[in-house]
């Protein structure tokens, strides 16, 4: 499946995300507010992101089958394969050439690398 979405589905996900479970009328109502849409625009979209396979609809309530991490991770695996080569360090280059990492920054990327080496060492 792929777990990559545009902007438009991004957003609306996140609503889903941030209220779910929740009744597709409710829905329809938070993408009026939140995202400016109409009801027949804020129903297209579930109907796109269900055939997706990125939520479902039972009973007029709305939940997501796929998580906010899992779409993130994918979308970094993404950007990481096809922008840099698969390389995740030329990714970090690229991204730190930018802007300095702070001291919190840098030790968190720290963290989240030991992490990574344990588990592939386990």
């Amino acid at each position: 499946m792929e777990t990559r979405l545009c902007e438009s589905e991004r957003r609306f996900m996140e609503l889903v995300w941030q209220n779910e479970p929740l009744g597709s009328k409710k829905l329809s109502e938070l993408a009026l507010a939140e995202l400016g849409w109409k009801k027949s625009t804020a129903f297209t979209m579930l109907r796109r992101l269900i055939d997706k396979g990125f939520l479902k609809n039972e009973n007029s309530t709305v939940s997501s089958l796929v998580g906010r991490d899992e779409v993130r991770r994918c979308e970094s695996a993404h950007v990481v394969d096809s922008g840099f080569g698969g390389s995740l360090p030329a990714f970090v280059a690229a991204f730190t050439s930018s802007r300095p990492l702070s001291e919190a920054e840098a030790e968190e990327l720290r963290r989240l690398i030991d992490e990574s080496r344990r588990r592939s060492d386990g």
